[in-house]
């Protein structure tokens, strides 16, 4: 079994297909080849491919070209149907991964989407870990992210010190619980994005200074990274994206979904869902996440800009 306390530089160098090299894709394949990993990578926009040839990352012209011979193949693709038009099918990658090699999807995708990609993966010889991440752009560079993997204990292990490469793995269960981890982290975010905004702007109405009141909370039970560093963008109005809102907003989609499969009514997260979709109805889904607040603010005919 691989030895969890083991820092990634001590695990034996592998080759790594990366698909996805944007927000997130480009510092995870950057880091892998900083630890030694062969990494040949893949983006549909090949420009972006251009700063990780300097550090290190092949460039290849395709998908499958990533894929072929590879021992780990790591998906941070955008959307549960892209990454199944990439991996499934004849031609697709999952058809020309080798058998035994293993196949990491770390996008956000459906839990029942998950599932099907790990029964067709094991069809082919192939381990598969959903393994989505909590941590944003900043966790990415710095390795730092919260990393959720669904799938075989065994497949998990065999990669755990790979994965280090980006953050803390842990492991949940099987293939699809990851992305039921995944869920509920973005449901917790949603929903406290949407509070902090509300908290800020009692603030303001009430004469206070909502500056101050983001001090005042910080450290006691109110406290979390979200009032830290989405409350500081809130109170500034720096809504450059490290999570766009519209990636917020179809995992709230998605979580519902699910919500809905299971019987469960979860009235805090579906208004949150709902605030997000009011967002983008107005054309605020490229901006980060926090600019939730926007949305709240043209509820309460407060200025936007």
């Amino acid at each position: 079994m691989t030895d969890s306390h083991a820092s990634p530089s001590e695990q034996t160098p592998r080759t790594v297909g990366v698909l996805g090299t944007g927000i997130m894709g480009a510092p995870m394949a950057s880091r892998l080849a900083a630890a030694g990993h062969r990494v040949r990578a893949w983006n549909r926009t090949p420009d972006k491919l251009i700063p990780l040839q300097q550090a290190g990352v092949e460039a290849v012209s395709s998908a499958t070209a990533a894929a072929r011979g590879a021992d780990v193949v790591i998906v941070m693709l955008s959307a549960g149907p892209v990454c199944d038009e990439i991996l499934l099918g004849d031609d697709g990658v999952i058809a020309t991964m080798s058998p035994d090699s293993i196949l990491v999807v770390m996008s956000s995708i459906p839990v029942d989407t998950a599932r099907h990609q790990a029964t067709i993966a094991a069809r082919h010889g192939i381990g598969y870990l959903d393994a989505p991440v909590s941590g944003g752009e900043r966790g990415a560079i710095d390795g730092t992210l919260a990393i959720m993997a669904g799938g075989e204990a065994a497949v998990f292990d065999s990669c755990q010190m790979l994965l280090q490469n980006f953050g803390r793995p842990t492991h949940v269960g099987p293939a699809g619980s990851g992305q039921l981890a995944k869920l509920a982290n973005q449901m917790i975010v949603a929903n406290t994005i949407a509070t902090v905004a509300e908290a800020l702007l009692l603030a303001e109405r009430g004469g206070a200074d909502p500056a101050q009141v983001r001090m005042a909370l910080m450290g006691g039970f109110a406290d979390s990274t979200i009032l830290k560093m989405h409350g500081q963008r809130m109170l500034e109005g720096d809504f450059a994206p490290g999570g766009a809102a519209k990636w917020q907003y179809k995992d709230t989609q998605t979580a519902i979904a699910e919500m809905n499969r299971l019987g469960l009514d979860l009235p805090v997260s579906r208004q949150a869902d709902a605030l997000f979709g009011d967002m983008l109805s107005h054309g605020d889904g490229e901006l980060d996440h926090s600019g939730l607040i926007r949305e709240l603010r043209r509820r309460n005919g407060m200025p936007v800009d």
